[in-house]
């Protein structure tokens, strides 16, 4: 099923609730020129076709003392890559995974991985990632400072 084009309304729209997902249609509606009535028909369309995946609150994760931002390498052996639905299901149940990608190139896997101090991450490197089907190395980088970040696509 091939998604209706954007128009200059639905991209405003979108652009509004990935500042601020709490706004009611009547607010955006205002923003843009709309009434509350085909601001809401447009919101519900947008959300039916896909293009709203889902409404959330961003939290702040250093505020939660999760202050620690780890992005992981991980290769699996040859075997490991035979059962990388096992692997991937793995990853699934892990919290402290925000992320996991599947890379081409020497690696297989870019997680992000957030933990409240260096020992959290031993302790999670040590007990479960490196013990995931299949892994059979992974080199951690440590963030040191963020300087963007953004949950907002380029509209």
């Amino acid at each position: 099923m091939k998604a209706e084009p954007l128009d200059a309304f639905d991209r405003r729209i979108l652009t509004l609730l990935q500042e601020d997902a709490s706004l009611s249609a009547a607010e955006i509606g205002e923003h843009i020129g709309l009434s509350q009535s085909p601001c809401w028909r447009r919101i519900n369309r947008l959300e039916k076709a896909g293009y709203i995946k889902s409404r959330v609150a961003l939290l702040n994760r250093q505020r939660l003392e999760l202050d620690v931002l780890v992005f992981a390498l991980v290769k699996l052996n040859a075997h490991g890559r035979r059962s990388l639905p096992e692997f991937a299901e793995a990853i699934r149940g892990c919290p402290e995974v925000l992320e996991c990608f599947t890379l081409m190139g020497d690696m297989d896997f870019l997680l992000r991985v957030v933990v409240p101090d260096i020992q959290a991450y031993e302790r999670f490197f040590f007990e479960t990632l490196s013990q995931l089907p299949g892994v059979q190395e992974v080199h951690s980088n440590i963030a040191m400072s963020e300087m963007k970040s953004t949950t907002a696509l380029p509209l």
